[in-house]
């Protein structure tokens, strides 16, 4: 699962991270509270190289008479991805990458309140969310959206959620993108133990219009 993240790195900087060339449409940074339906930073490849553009978070199938004529499919898991109908060809021809500097995830307290942690890189490297996209919509009003790739928790993060956004390293990125041929499949796993770390943040996030910095501050577990 994830359902919100942050992006604090600048336009001009993931640009380069990527080697992507940036679109003028490329949402304003930095962002502490991306919720599902924002646009987000998404870097797609074809032959004339890799391009880093906005997309909607919200995968709309192109079964769906309205944005709201099903579920919000922000997430694909990567175990059903590729027979999913929503997900199947996207999965094989349209993968893309969405960057974040890091993501929240939610526990329960014993009273039943929603307590969110931040999860980030231990290297503090920014994040390359797996992810697949697909056009939606009459052509007058086209527009492009995506969905993140998830899988299992690896043992560490499980202490909070059963379910983890399918993270990539550098190197797997050609692959990810179309640019190595094939055998993404492969990539799609639990990302390693020692990948992340997080601590808990404020319920000030727990409301999707929250903003700034000190929503990844963390807070005492007292």
């Amino acid at each position: 699962m994830c359902g919100r993240f942050a992006i604090t790195l600048p336009n001009d900087a993931m640009a380069q991270l990527f080697a992507a060339q940036p679109a003028n449409d490329t949402p304003q940074t930095p962002n502490y509270n991306v919720c599902p339906t924002n646009q987000v930073h998404v870097v797609r490849s074809d032959e004339g190289g890799r391009k880093l553009g906005a997309l909607r978070w919200g995968f709309l199938p192109h079964w769906y008479k309205a944005e709201n004529a099903g579920p919000l499919l922000i997430n694909a898991r990567a175990e059903t991805i590729a027979e999913k109908p929503a997900f199947r060809a996207a999965c094989r021809e349209r993968r893309c990458l969405i960057a974040a500097t890091g993501f929240y995830e939610w526990t329960k307290t014993e009273d039943g309140q929603r307590q969110p942690w931040y999860i980030q890189r231990r290297d503090g490297a920014p994040i390359a969310f797996a992810g697949v996209w697909q056009d939606w919509g009459p052509e007058e009003a086209r527009q492009g959206t995506c969905a993140i790739v998830t899988t299992a928790a690896n043992q560490s993060l499980s202490v909070i959620h059963h379910r983890m956004p399918l993270i990539l390293n550098p190197d797997d990125w050609p692959l990810w993108l179309g640019e190595a041929g094939k055998g993404a499949a492969r990539l799609m796993k639990p990302g390693p133990e020692d990948m992340l770390e997080f601590h808990r943040v404020g319920r000030a996030v727990n409301s999707n219009r929250a903003s700034g910095p000190e929503l990844i501050e963390a807070v005492s577990q007292g």
